[in-house]
């Protein structure tokens, strides 16, 4: 494994194999490195692959202050450059998908694969509503004085799971990167892209899957029944069988 500094951020990466064409990886939220490893193995006999750990996971130092999905974009942005990679194939898995939609909106990029990518927004129901009318009720109210101990109490109880997992500065970037949506962004996806979902994915729904291949001119999706929000862990095999597919024609101009 080998460390750079991008953004004030120490990156912890590992780059294998070699090819005309680099692939790389970004894991999801939470996750690190080794959920690409099979990726990797598989592909490396054909291409040169990057796996990094996103600032605030696995060996990777936080960010000094919240970060957005924008921030994490143009971190990407600067990892790439530090390492001559232009115009990559970026595997991306839940929030690396979404960074891998954030960064490719602006920056050239040959192919995509997208497995359970997050970023699109739902709407939201009764329910959901007033849940955060009385979380933001709550928040008032522990703002009082003598109340104030009961913050954190309040935010385990009303919190995702992710969330009640992190703090400090990646806490505050959990709730900014939630906040950030990529419809706007798809139809400037033009490149090919691979979209892999489980239909059992809750986490993701495959409603969205399905919107971006909707709105992305040239993006095609693949189900896989029965499968939850890590349909690419759990059938890696067949998912490796779909990137062979998709990176058929650049796996064999490798060197």
């Amino acid at each position: 494994m080998s460390t750079i500094e991008i953004k004030g951020t120490k990156i912890n990466y590992i780059q294998q194999g070699s090819g005309a064409w680099d692939v790389v990886c970004l894991h999801g939220w939470g996750q690190n490195i080794a959920m690409m490893q099979q990726i990797t193995d598989h592909l490396q006999d054909r291409f040169r692959v990057t796996v990094l750990d996103f600032p605030g996971f696995g060996a990777s130092s936080e960010p000094l202050v919240s970060w957005n999905a924008e921030d994490y974009a143009e971190c990407l942005h600067g990892f790439l450059l530090a390492l001559n990679i232009v115009q990559p194939i970026l595997i991306g898995h839940s929030f690396g998908g979404h960074i891998a939609i954030t960064y490719a909106a602006k920056y050239p990029v040959h192919k995509m694969v997208l497995t359970g990518a997050s970023g699109i927004r739902p709407k939201h129901g009764l329910k959901w509503k007033l849940k955060t009318a009385a979380y933001k009720l709550a928040k008032k109210l522990v703002s009082l004085p003598g109340l104030n101990r009961y913050k954190e109490a309040l935010q385990q109880y009303f919190g995702s799971e992710d969330y009640k997992n992190s703090s400090g500065v990646m806490r505050q970037t959990l709730v900014k990167v939630v906040n950030h949506d990529v419809s706007e962004l798809l139809e400037k996806i033009t490149m090919p892209v691979l979209l892999v979902w489980g239909d059992q994915d809750e986490a993701v729904p495959l409603w969205m899957g399905k919107k971006m291949e909707q709105a992305m001119p040239a993006a095609g999706l693949a189900i896989f029944e029965g499968e939850d929000h890590y349909a690419y862990w759990h059938q890696w095999d067949r998912f490796n069988r779909c990137l062979d597919i998709f990176l058929k024609e650049e796996g064999e101009n490798h060197d």
